[in-house]
């Protein structure tokens, strides 16, 4: 059975509302035999069966926003948000998003059109994930990181008709859309509402007052109706929101999430994190990334209270914790290192009750789940794309594991689990042949999903949609292993394996040794070109303080001590490692990184940045201009060939 994206499957709206495509308008779907989707009303098992109808008083289509409307019912005068002095219930909240979609509606847009917001973890980030949707829009959040360039070409790309704009990124939002004039200039320019909320704590920021804006965001609320009637989706399967991949091996995408995905993963990501009714979500992670894993909607369901941070560092993750009773929060690696290599966790003891952690990305190492854990912090690993609406698996836990050895549970808590509920299929595969891989836990393949929290598509790039779903499954390009208890493990992107004389290298292998080294706080390995080899590992480290007189040949023996000669770093570079916005290595010539003077570097220790050899190496495996060398070429200078010929699917 093969895949495919049929016209029922994806509909292009045209002008008039500039609507994304969106699936099927029909309230039922069935999946036919093909791969396809269809849109008959009747499903097939009613056609045998007398009595039964379809009808509002057994279905209405899934969407979050009415976890809104129920928490303001249930939990009516409980906390749904806090930052700094601003305090509102959750009544108060859905009153606001009442009046907000309803001022949404009167500034010249039609249902469909698209809302982008450039805003960090602020109240109005959260509201505008409600109000939004309830006008019948779609909303955009963008990375409050990227550069004008950059932004300027997802605003014209998502066709956004209205900008919301927090003051601390009124200036970046004014560079943007003065690049977007000058590219397109019969388009006329969003309409700009100023986001100006601030907490006790944070400095005046002036910069709004020398740039211009149409609305300000309170002015909005305030002048909304009380009584407007929210625009509910016609089909669970219409657009919510459009999300930018964080671009680590590519330039962003458009990703389309519809109302029931949205729905679904919300609950599937409150059931993995364990939240019972009314949690405590102190927000260190991005809403801007996957909708703030969906939890923005998720912690709705709950009725439980969203604190929120403008920016995240040691002392304010603790002062929240202590003020608020936090029970869950989340974040990239990065954040947990923050926290266990801060002077500010010195000064603090173990946390009066424990603290639910959610990470993603590399997986936490040996030494910080230890001092986690000391704190207070339970940390559990999870695993997703944008594609999967964030988080799509989870290391479950199991009691039998707490006997065992930080060393050990390391090894488990490091795997990216099982499939959390909203999905139907997790496997590891054979890329080409698209056959599932032993579960021995050695054998690579790609890592794939299928099921209700995958994506609905790459917006405007059926293209791209139709080959990631290629064979009936959504391909997320990174390797893994899958463990005989059914765990997947990931070992690598499909695109930064290293191949040296024919032996494949993980580069997360690698660099979860190099973090094993006592002066290393992160480290990046990427594919170097050599003459002999192919490839070599090159890795890319930042120092902890107090460690600056470590040296490369030092890192390089405590690699070799540990790993096969092959697999150890033949270079070391120090220095600041680039990052996307949600902690992940960046790896592509996307990012606005330091540059060496020279691509084949003879002394690493005089190197000052990344960019040549992260853009290097990753157009070599996008062109296959690789230097690796084949296997006619292996056995002729007598190195052992590579067996493993899927692989040769990357530099296809």
């Amino acid at each position: 059975m093969r895949f495919s994206l049929t016209k029922r499957a994806i509909k292009i709206f045209t002008p008039r509302s500039q609507r994304l495509y969106s699936l099927t308008h029909s309230s039922s779907f069935s999946t036919s035999d093909s791969g396809g989707v269809s849109d008959d009303p009747e499903p097939e098992s009613w056609r045998k069966t007398r009595g039964l109808l379809r009808c509002p008083a057994n279905f209405s289509p899934l969407s979050p926003i009415t976890f809104l409307e129920r928490s303001a019912k249930v939990y009516r005068d409980q906390t749904s948000v806090w930052f700094g002095s601003v305090k509102h219930t959750w009544f108060q909240t859905y009153q606001r998003c009442l009046r907000l979609a309803s001022s949404l509606t009167h500034l010249g847009i039609s249902p469909g059109d698209v809302v982008a917001v450039l805003a960090p973890n602020v109240p109005a980030m959260l509201e505008l994930h409600f109000a939004v949707p309830m006008a019948g829009l779609i909303l955009c959040t963008l990375n409050t990181r990227l550069d004008p360039s950059t932004l300027s070409v997802l605003l014209e790309h998502s066709e956004s008709n209205i900008l919301f704009v927090d003051h601390q990124f009124l200036e970046l939002a004014h560079k943007a859309l003065d690049r977007l004039a000058k590219s397109d200039r019969s388009r006329k320019a969003p309409t700009i509402v100023l986001i100006s909320q601030s907490n006790d704590e944070e400095e005046e920021d002036d910069s709004s007052s020398s740039n211009s804006f149409d609305y300000d965001y309170e002015t909005l609320v305030k002048s909304g109706d009380n009584e407007f009637e929210v625009i509910k989706p016609r089909s669970e399967w219409d657009p919510i929101s459009i999300n930018y991949t964080s671009g680590t091996t590519s330039r962003p995408k458009g990703v389309v999430y519809s109302h029931r995905g949205a729905y679904l993963n919300s609950l599937a990501t409150v059931f993995l994190h364990q939240m019972s009714v009314s949690p405590v979500y102190l927000w260190t992670v991005p809403m801007f990334h996957c909708n703030g894993w969906c939890l923005i909607w998720g912690v709705a369901a709950q009725g439980g209270t969203n604190i929120c941070l403008r920016k995240v560092s040691p002392k304010l993750i603790f002062k929240n914790i202590a003020m608020h009773n936090v029970t869950h929060m989340g974040g990239a690696p990065t954040v947990l290192n923050m926290i266990v290599n801060s002077t500010e966790t010195e000064h603090h003891k173990p946390l009066p009750r424990r603290v639910d952690v959610m990470t993603g990305g590399s997986p936490p190492l040996p030494m910080v789940l230890a001092k986690m854990e000391e704190l207070g912090f339970n940390v559990s690993h999870l695993y997703g794309l944008t594609e999967t609406y964030g988080p799509g698996t989870h290391c479950v836990w199991k009691q039998e594991w707490d006997s065992l050895c930080l060393e050990e549970r390391s090894k488990l808590k490091a795997r990216q689990g099982v499939q959390h509920l909203g999905l139907d299929g997790l496997e590891v595969k054979d890329p080409v042949t698209m056959e599932t891989v032993p579960e021995d836990g050695v054998t690579m393949g790609e890592v794939m999903f299928r099921g209700n929290t995958v994506m609905s598509g790459y917006f405007k790039d059926l293209e791209a949609t139709r080959k990631a779903f290629e064979g009936g499954w959504f391909h997320s390009g990174d390797l893994g292993v899958k463990h005989q208890d059914g765990y997947i493990e990931i070992k690598d992107r499909l695109k930064d394996v290293i191949i040296s004389g024919g032996e494949n290298i993980s580069s997360v292998e690698v660099e979860r040794v190099l973090c094993g080294h006592e002066a290393v706080l992160e480290a990046a390995v990427v594919a170097r070109p050599d003459d002999h080899w192919g490839q070599t590992p090159c890795g890319f480290v930042k120092v902890k303080d107090g460690f600056d007189e470590v040296k490369p040949e030092e890192v390089i023996e405590f690699c070799r001590d540990r790993l096969p000669h092959y697999m150890a770093p033949k270079t070391i570079v120090f220095g600041e490692l680039p990052k996307t916005s949600t902690g992940k290595m960046a790896s592509n010539d996307a990012r606005p990184l330091p540059k060496f003077g020279e691509w084949d570097v003879n002394d690493p220790a005089t190197a000052d940045g990344f960019t040549v050899i992260f853009s290097k190496a990753g157009e070599d495996k996008k062109t296959g201009r690789s230097t690796t060398k084949t296997n006619s070429q292996r056995k002729h200078d007598g190195d052992k060939p590579t067996v493993k010929k899927w692989l040769c699917f990357t530099f296809a």
